[in-house]
C-alpha cells in the first residue's frame, strides 16, 4: 500500500487552520458534536470558495485529510500540503494512488474529506460525482455532510479573492448517514443508487443549514475565482 498521509500531519494542519480561521474570520461551528469521536468518517463538503477546505480543517473536532486537486501542489505549496496530511488527485484519470491512499486513511479509522461536486462552484450539491459513494460504499464509513455558508457571498477589501476579513463563516456538520443499502454490493448500479442517496441527504442538509443560519442561497462564486 502507497504510504498513508500523516496523522500528525493532519493535527499541525489542523491548529494551523484554527489559527488562520478564527483570526481573519468569525467562524460559526454547528453540530461539531455530531461528528462520531473515533473511527472512519467521510466529510462531504459544499465548495463553493478556495477558503472552505481550510475552514474546515480550522473548526473541525478531528484532523483531516482532504483529497485536493493536484494543481494546488505547486511551488512551496506542494510539501505543505503534503507535510499536513492532505492528499494529491488527479481529476483527469482514475487515481489509483490517490484511492489507495484515501481508502487507508479510512481504513485507519482516520477522517477523508471530500467536495463530492469535484469543483468550486455554486456549493449546492446540484452535481455530484461518483467519487464519494465508492469510498463510502468500499469502507463501509458514515458521511457527515458539511455546508460551509458565507464564503462567497461578499468580497473582501484588502483581499479581493477572499471573504471580508471579521466577516462570520458559518459551518454546519450534518448528521452521519450510511451511503450503502447495506448490501455490501459495488456494482455499477450499486454505487449510481448510492450517489442518489447521498446527494437527497445532502440537499437536505444544506436547506437545514441555511434554515438554521439565516443564509440565502449561496452566490456564485465565478467572480472570486
Amino acid at each position: 500500500m502507497s504510504e498513508l498521509p500523516s496523522e500528525r500531519g493532519a493535527e499541525v494542519g489542523r491548529r494551523i487552520g484554527v489559527g488562520l480561521m478564527y483570526g481573519l474570520w468569525r467562524p460559526r461551528v454547528l453540530g461539531a458534536w455530531k461528528v462520531p469521536a473515533s473511527g472512519p468518517v467521510i466529510f462531504a463538503v459544499n465548495h463553493s470558495h478556495n477558503i472552505d477546505g481550510p475552514m474546515v480543517m480550522g473548526v473541525a473536532p478531528r484532523p483531516t485529510h482532504f483529497l485536493i486537486k493536484k494543481e494546488a501542489f505547486v511551488g512551496p505549496l506542494d510539501p505543505f500540503l503534503t507535510g499536513i496530511g492532505q492528499l494529491k488527485v488527479d481529476r483527469t484519470s482514475t487515481d489509483r494512488t490517490a484511492i489507495t491512499r484515501a481508502l487507508g486513511v479510512l481504513e485507519s479509522g482516520g477522517v477523508l474529506g471530500i467536495f463530492p461536486e469535484g469543483t468550486r462552484g455554486e456549493g449546492d450539491f446540484a452535481s455530484l460525482r461518483a467519487g464519494l459513494a465508492y469510498f463510502a460504499v468500499r469502507s463501509g464509513a458514515p458521511i457527515v455532510p458539511v455546508a460551509v455558508l458565507g464564503s462567497s457571498e461578499r468580497r473582501g477589501r484588502l483581499m479581493k479573492g477572499l471573504p471580508p476579513l471579521r466577516s462570520r463563516v458559518d459551518v454546519v456538520f450534518g448528521d452521519p448517514f450510511e451511503a450503502g443499502d447495506g448490501s455490501g454490493r459495488r456494482t455499477r448500479k450499486a454505487l449510481d443508487e448510492a450517489t442518489e442517496r447521498i446527494q437527497k441527504q445532502l440537499a437536505a442538509h444544506l436547506e437545514n443549514a441555511r434554515r438554521l443560519t439565516g443564509r440565502r442561497a449561496t452566490l456564485s462564486s465565478g467572480s472570486l475565482r
